[in-house]
């Protein structure tokens, strides 16, 4: 699996959490629009970013780049992500996401859980 960060905040250390999670993950650091750039051409198999929105700098250039229906945005300010609402976007096929930097202990595990799900069902 390879996951691409983007977004605009704490890149270094959702990369470390993702490392942590699961070493086997080829992981790349890039802007935002090298990230959404990364997954569009096949460089990359997952985006994952965070900002202050969980929606805004996390994502918007996966959402013009890749498409709306491609995206989901798993956390906002005061709304935690949820592993249901992670794995039901994983299935429906999504490959951006995007979080608020002060839940990335909680969201990036919460996608790595389903993102893995999804490669061995």
């Amino acid at each position: 699996m390879r996951i691409v960060i983007g977004g605009q905040v704490e890149k270094k250390e959702i990369e470390r959490l993702i490392k942590e999670l699961d070493g086997s993950i080829t992981t790349m650091v890039k802007s935002d629009i090298e990230a959404a750039m990364a997954v569009k051409t096949g460089q990359a198999d997952y985006y994952v970013g965070a900002c202050h929105t969980g929606g805004g700098g996390a994502l918007a250039m996966a959402i013009a780049l890749l498409g709306k229906p491609n995206c989901e945005t798993v956390s906002m300010p005061g709304k935690k992500p949820t592993q249901e609402k992670i794995e039901t976007a994983v299935k429906e096929g999504k490959v951006a996401f995007g979080f608020t930097a002060d839940h990335k202990d909680t969201a990036v595990p919460m996608i790595i859980e389903a993102l893995k799900k999804q490669i061995t069902a």
